[in-house]
């Protein structure tokens, strides 16, 4: 069978053709797929190959377009059977190559989109881990800063508490210190003139003591409050 179509090329050659496009098609397909298996374990996809393998399927789409258009004017009802299941042939298995392909671009861009939506989410927790560490660090510092208070506040209320006590050990010795000089005076006998004036500056020196003391309660108060 010599036909000749407008597109170029015999019936026979055309089916030649589609043949050899089927073979190529099917080979790409399987190394598609085999790259499907390595992606998920680390492999690259290969636009490229998929594109040539769609571009492929279509080319086998046209030859069967013409070679349908072919059998059909052959006048031999054997010949043109015969010519029809090869023709449905290629096309039945063109269609079953186009089917695998649009699975696996399905797939692949449902794994593109997982991929996308992994590194989004990826994304998402470490803005939110590294916010949570700086609230920990936060609530770190605050304590840190608490304790230091709670630090100084108990250094500065021993302090106070020395300094009372020193007081309190100084009114003792001026007391007896008081004493000693009262006897001293009375007996070189001193009079009641100067007496009042030692009793003026003990007054005078009790009121120091006691104004140093509501000063060191007031300080205590405030580092209370600070807290």
């Amino acid at each position: 069978m010599a036909m000749e179509g407008g597109g170029g090329g015999t019936l026979s050659e055309l089916y030649q053709r589609s043949k050899r496009l089927l073979l190529t098609t099917r080979d790409g397909l399987e190394r598609l797929e085999r790259l499907e298996f390595s992606t998920s374990k680390g492999g690259v996809d290969s636009p490229e190959l998929s594109f040539a393998v769609k571009r492929d399927i279509g080319q086998i789409q046209l030859l069967c377009v013409e070679m349908d258009r072919f059998w059909r004017s052959i006048a031999a009802k054997s010949q043109r059977d015969l010519w029809k299941r090869k023709v449905e042939q290629v096309a039945e298995e063109a269609g079953s190559l186009k089917e695998s392909l649009d699975m696996y671009l399905s797939r692949n861009q449902r794994q593109t989109q997982e991929a996308r939506e992994r590194a989004e989410l990826l994304g998402r927790v470490n803005g939110e881990s590294s916010h949570v560490l700086r609230i920990f660090d936060e609530e770190a510092q605050a304590m840190q800063s608490a304790r230091n208070s709670s630090r100084m506040l108990e250094e500065s209320y021993a302090t106070g508490v020395a300094i009372l006590s020193q007081y309190a050990g100084q009114r003792d010795r001026l007391k007896r210190a008081q004493r000693k000089a009262l006897d001293v005076l009375n007996t070189v006998g001193v009079s009641n003139f100067v007496l009042r004036l030692i009793e003026r500056r003990h007054r005078v020196d009790r009121l120091i003591k006691y104004v140093g003391m509501i000063l060191t309660i007031t300080i205590l108060i405030a580092f209370w409050r600070w807290k």
